[in-house]
């Protein structure tokens, strides 16, 4: 088995609704996504893959079609009366106003984006981790293996 990490990165910005610290204004971040896959590598000689658990572009299209395309230059906000006003209000100047049906903190992004990698990824690799830096210095983690519900773990 071997692991394989690629590093991402987007620009967003949130506001947390009902949060009591400085996070509820508005406010913006440079993430920095790491998606680690785990598989083993390909052994048919006949293979334009031969050796790879994943070709590097492969993973990138899909993290981009399920994330960073999505989620780059956004305003992303938790799906209330008062945001779902706010968004209305704000689509005429604004594109990429993100309702999501959670608080959109570092911890529950990781949550979704594991969600939708797991499903987009080929059935020949499995999702082994995450990590979203949301400054330099705070990031969130998320593990296949903390969140199998099978016990079986990878």
């Amino acid at each position: 088995m071997i692991r394989l990490t690629k590093e991402f990165s987007f620009e967003s910005a949130h506001a947390l609704w009902g949060y009591d610290g400085k996070c509820r204004e508005v406010h913006g971040h440079s993430y920095r996504l790491f998606v680690t896959i785990k598989g083993e590598p390909e052994t048919d000689p006949n293979s334009p893959k031969l050796g790879m658990v994943m070709d590097f572009g492969e993973l990138k299209a899909i993290v981009a079609a399920q994330i960073t395309d999505r989620m780059d230059h956004s305003f992303v906000m938790r799906r209330t009366p008062e945001a779902e006003a706010l968004a209305k209000s704000m689509e005429s100047q604004f594109t990429n106003v993100l309702l999501v049906d959670y608080q959109p903190t570092c911890e529950n992004m990781l949550a979704d984006f594991a969600a939708r990698l797991q499903k987009a990824l080929p059935e020949r690799v499995q999702l082994y981790s995450l990590k979203l830096h949301e400054t330099a210095t705070s990031y969130a983690e998320w593990f296949y293996c903390d969140n199998d519900k099978t016990g079986v773990g990878i």
